[in-house]
């Protein structure tokens, strides 16, 4: 998969009546810090170390030379649990946008993964749907309240964490969570392997596109990508790679937030197929 749009989508997204013109990626710093209400303050080294970490993990997967857009990476280290977006300006230089606490997989429990690391395509080949909020048995809004985005990244390679610890294939989503008995929990392992994140951070990815360049290329050819709303204001740079990586902290960082302290037993149970 590609990260370079057609010539067409980039007209699109000038086009579009809801199109907000920024002239640097760097803008969406500051709109971070006023609409997402969970956030998690670094200090500068730590964005630079993480910057880093980026840059090595795409250039792993032999993507180094991508154009300028926006990523989104995950720390999946139980001591760290966080997600972060940057943007790679046309100069090549990783900007950091925010950070948000996160939960990935969390091992000994049936059909329970650890969450993969790598370098994952945001493609419409595996097509994103919208929470309808619905409750399981359980009570659990596992996607969250309704309209909230599900990220798609198709069926990825996972070790198991249960029995003999070998690899099986699940389903890689990135999407909110019950905001009353689960979003209280982010920033410690919870999930079957999926990321969870803020139900804030859900709806800026999603209004700025983040992650949206191959849904803009689709739209650009004439495709319905209903996903999509009406009312999103797409950049010019937007982006089409979650990046997971696992720093391997022996210890939590003061910037991250503890693990929630468990008052009752909540089965953390969810609506999603991991």
């Amino acid at each position: 998969m590609t990260s370079r749009l057609l010539p067409a989508a980039f007209a699109l997204l000038l086009l579009l009546p809801s199109a907000r013109a920024f002239d640097s990626g760097t803008e969406l710093a500051r709109i971070f810090v006023e609409q997402v209400d969970r956030r998690l303050e670094m200090p500068a080294e730590e964005k630079q170390r993480y910057a880093v970490l980026l840059s090595k993990a795409l250039a792993s997967a032999g993507l180094a030379r991508l154009t300028s857009q926006f990523f989104v990476l995950v720390d999946r280290d139980p001591n760290v649990q966080a997600v972060m977006i940057f943007w790679k300006s046309p100069e090549g230089d990783f900007h950091f946008i925010g950070a948000s606490p996160a939960s990935t997989g969390k091992p000994g429990e049936f059909e329970h993964f650890e969450t993969p690391t790598g370098v994952f395509d945001h493609a419409t080949a595996n097509l994103d749907f919208r929470a309808e909020g619905t409750r399981n048995e359980y009570g659990i809004r596992g996607y969250g309240r309704k309209g909230m985005r599900v990220y798609d990244f198709g069926w990825q390679e996972a070790v198991r964490g249960w029995g003999s610890f070998g690899e099986s294939f699940m389903r890689l989503q990135m999407h909110s969570t019950d905001p009353d008995m689960l979003e209280p929990r982010i920033g410690s392992r919870q999930s079957k392997g999926c990321i969870r994140i803020p139900a804030a951070l859900n709806v800026f990815i999603d209004h700025y596109g983040i992650l949206d360049a191959d849904y803009e290329r689709a739209v650009a050819e004439g495709k319905n990508m209903w996903v999509l709303r009406p009312d999103r204001e797409p950049t010019r740079w937007p982006g089409l790679y979650l990046v997971i990586v696992d720093s391997e902290l022996t210890q939590r960082p003061g910037w991250s937030p503890p693990p929630l302290r468990r008052t009752e037993l909540i089965r953390s149970a969810d609506d999603s197929p991991h």
